[in-house]
């Protein structure tokens, strides 16, 4: 989506794991003020810094605790290796990325947070047989929160990208009436993948005979997967794809076109999607600027939360607090 600039920013926002921003900017459209982040990846906070605001700060959140600001509201789209199932699904037993919720839970009780939303995989949902994410939920509960969960699909707010993840949205009960929050109602998909695919792609995106058998393999012994290309409703973007798996995991578009005037014999005319391409499919702004390497950005927009998804979010949490605020 295109930036929004809003007529009046009000309440003071910090953003844990921001990446390149999907979240802040979401909130940041709704109308909120985004005072601090903070991400331990240089390149990611290298993009953050050109295109969202210098307000990010690199380095580890345990070690950056104590320089949090005072704050209304607290972000985090936290690591989801350890519960999602791409990863090896470790949970709290993931001692370098697993813990790191409960650093979330010590801050939110030292700053008396009054508005938290955190974003992670589906599978956090099911991780442990349900037992993570109900011990997640506890634990909000016991520091006064309401809490409120749903999965949201990317599709489901206009772009066409598959992509599913839990959001958590808890309010802290002494600062609010006791009314329930709805999230946004699912948006009809009126565009395909096809719709947004770059008009002109060179030809080092594009697939060489030599890697294709592998590329539209079908798997080996009992991971056998179908491969599909084409697809109007793209893949969820990974942050790995820059390694290009087989396609029934990642994206791959024939592409005749820009074939017929890029490549010479040796390639397919087959290519995968483009870092610009995956930009849209996230929802960051057509003035974004890349200014780390493909490789890079392909990570950073796997790892991303949906601009667009967190928008609508943030816009109901921005009425709810209007609305049933008491006691600030």
């Amino acid at each position: 989506m295109e930036r929004i600039k809003p007529k009046k920013v009000k309440y003071k926002v910090v953003s844990l794991f921001s990446g390149i921003g999907g979240i802040d900017l979401g909130f940041e459209y709704a109308g909120f003020n985004v005072i601090w982040a903070n991400d331990f990846d240089k390149f990611a906070v290298e993009t953050y810094r050109e295109n969202v605001g210098n307000n990010i700060v690199l380095g580890d959140i345990r070690e950056e605790k104590d320089n949090i600001p005072e704050h209304d509201i607290l972000v985090a789209g936290f690591p989801c290796q350890p519960f999602s199932t791409l990863g090896k699904l470790k949970g709290f037993e993931d001692e370098e990325r697993g813990t790191l919720f409960f650093d979330i839970k010590e801050i939110l009780k030292k700053h008396n947070t009054k508005v938290v939303l955190l974003e992670n995989v589906r599978n956090l949902i099911n991780h442990d047989k349900g037992k993570t994410f109900e011990r997640m939920i506890h634990e909000l509960n016991e520091l006064g929160y309401s809490c409120y969960y749903e999965v949201l699909n990317t599709a489901d707010f206009n772009i066409p990208q598959r992509r599913n993840r839990v959001f958590v949205v808890a309010f802290k009960r002494e600062f609010f009436y006791d009314e329930k929050f709805e999230f946004p109602e699912k948006q009809p998909l009126t565009i395909t993948t096809q719709d947004i695919l770059d008009k002109d792609v060179e030809a080092k995106y594009f697939i060489s005979n030599k890697m294709l058998p592998t590329i539209m393999g079908e798997g080996t012994k009992g991971y056998i997967v179908k491969p599909t290309i084409d697809q109007a409703l793209s893949k969820t973007l990974t942050a790995t794809m820059h390694k290009m798996h087989r396609a029934s995991q990642d994206n791959y578009f024939t592409d005749n076109k820009n074939h017929k005037k890029y490549c010479d014999d040796t390639k397919s005319n087959l290519r995968k999607l483009t870092p610009n391409e995956c930009r849209i499919l996230q929802g960051f702004p057509s003035d974004w600027k890349q200014v780390v390497s493909n490789t890079q950005a392909y990570k950073q927009f796997g790892n991303a939360v949906t601009v667009d998804v967190v928008y609508h979010v943030a816009k109901l949490i921005m009425e709810y607090i209007e609305k049933n605020k008491k006691n600030w």
